[in-house]
């Protein structure tokens, strides 16, 4: 008695489509939420000719826009009218914990466009070129500290800071992660020692959310820095894809010297990894970061390498949602 063996079910396009057209749909997004749908929808679903009032723009492009944004899950539609999904509500509604509308129009006005660049980059190994002014600075600093803020954010809700005293952050772009921290244990102190530059927005950042009589702030350059002391929890945020490997040598040995032993190391990047599939937004951020100006996301076997040069051992890796991953280490 012979079988026929069940045909294999045949591959369709429909991923490879999904990617090629993907900028389709960011583009929209960006108008979305550039026009204001999404807080348009805060307070309640709302069909076409309701939104279209309520943003100024026409019902031909609001239905375009809106039928886009339930297409991709963000709005949810009955009956021809339109409600933010949970995910839009908490991100983009506009009263939730965190908006990032900054972070999109960030996307929309500065990386889209220096995107275009990137068969040259590809082509040359060489980052496009960064053309700014003073307004381009603001959307750039704007979205690139709001999205370190939803970095934090995941953080904090990832990892268990109560167990710690004294904590240092060195060399971050951001004050929002041991904020974060500081929220969370009444306990905790901390020891900022970050570029001259942020000296300023790093007192106001701490004044504005009451904790500056827990926290120091000692201005060093990053690659350089020697903080020294005993501290229990060190962080090192988005620090290591800005230098190179000699200087991120020099850095984590300068984070060990400053840890007791037992100490935990908290060093948060993206990073391409050896698994058989790579962590996806890692890497669409290694060419982000490269195509904006030559900065380089490490493979995390590299970084394993020089955390146990500088007397750190790797104890696990934390994928944060939407963000980078934290390699967490204690010092041996």
């Amino acid at each position: 008695m012979t079988t026929s063996a069940t045909p294999a079910t045949p591959p369709t396009p429909d991923r490879i489509v999904d990617i090629a057209i993907g900028y389709m749909g960011a583009k929209q997004l960006f108008a979305a939420a550039r026009t204001g749908i999404f807080r348009a929808l805060a307070d309640g679903e709302r069909d076409v000719t309701a939104l279209a009032k309520a943003t100024g723009v026409s019902e031909q492009m609001v239905r375009v826009l809106a039928d886009a944004m339930n297409g991709l899950g963000l709005l949810e539609r009955r009956d021809g009218r339109y409600r933010l999904a949970p995910d839009a509500a908490a991100y983009l509604g506009g009263d939730g914990e965190l908006d990032l509308h900054p972070f999109l129009a960030f996307l929309n006005e500065i990386s889209y466009g220096h995107w275009l660049q990137f068969d040259a980059t590809v082509d040359a190994t060489k980052p496009g070129e960064l053309e700014m002014n003073e307004e381009r600075w603001k959307a750039f600093m704007a979205g690139v500290m709001r999205y370190n803020a939803l970095h934090a954010a995941m953080l904090a809700r990832a990892f268990d800071f109560g167990p710690y005293r004294n904590l240092l952050d060195l060399g971050g772009l951001s004050p929002e992660f041991a904020l974060h921290a500081l929220r969370a244990n009444p306990a905790l102190t901390a020891r900022f020692v970050f570029d001259p530059a942020s000296t300023d927005s790093l007192n106001e950042a701490l004044d504005a959310a009451g904790l500056a009589d827990r926290a120091t702030v000692e201005p060093a350059p990053t690659e350089s820095a020697r903080p020294g002391g005993e501290h229990d929890l060190v962080m090192v945020n988005h620090v290591i894809h800005r230098f190179t490997a000699e200087q991120n040598r020099a850095i984590l040995a300068g984070a060990r010297d400053a840890a007791r032993p037992g100490a935990t190391l908290l060093l948060l990047d993206f990073l391409l990894d050896d698994d058989d599939r790579q962590r996806s937004i890692d890497a669409l951020h290694a060419g982000e970061y490269f195509v904006i100006d030559g900065t380089v996301v490490y493979p995390e076997s590299e970084v394993t390498a020089w955390l146990e040069a500088s007397g750190w051992r790797r104890r696990e890796v934390i994928a944060l949602p939407g963000s980078p991953r934290v390699v967490v280490a204690e010092a041996v």
